[in-house]
């Protein structure tokens, strides 16, 4: 006997980090394929930090009423909208609108008002170096 009872089907879940919608559908296809059921439960759907993706799977004899589980923090929905959002527009420039080269003149303006001995400044200051192998 394997301990396994043919009439209690096994439910694995696994946490998976998709990189995008394209290839989140890709595992749930391929598993659907394999003879699988479920689909995906997500915890957290609004959070960026505490979000978590789970692929829940059902596998054996199929029970006609069976359910995924209720995913933390989601208000009646377990499904979630991909997109690339994050990704559009340019980036970000911080500290306003100083340069690298400006950042580097300031600290070195600091440290010279420090008294450290610091480099003199060139036309070679804050450029970057060639990638050498």
């Amino acid at each position: 006997s394997s301990g396994i009872n043919a009439e209690c089907p096994l439910r694995p879940g696994f946490q998976v980090y998709p990189e995008s919608p394209k290839q989140m559908e890709l595992i749930t296809e391929q598993a659907t394929r394999c003879g699988f059921t479920g689909g995906v439960v997500v915890d957290f759907p609004n959070s960026t930090k505490a979000k978590k993706i789970f692929l829940c799977l059902f596998a054996g004899t199929p029970v006609a009423n069976y359910r995924l589980p209720q995913g933390l923090g989601a208000e009646g929905s377990n499904t979630i909208q991909y997109g690339n959002d994050r990704f559009t527009g340019k980036k970000r420039k911080r500290n306003g609108d100083v340069t690298r080269k400006e950042w580097i003149q300031n600290k070195k303006q600091k440290m010279r008002a420090k008294g450290k001995d610091v480099t003199a400044d060139s036309k070679y200051t804050a450029r970057k170096r060639k990638p050498k192998f």
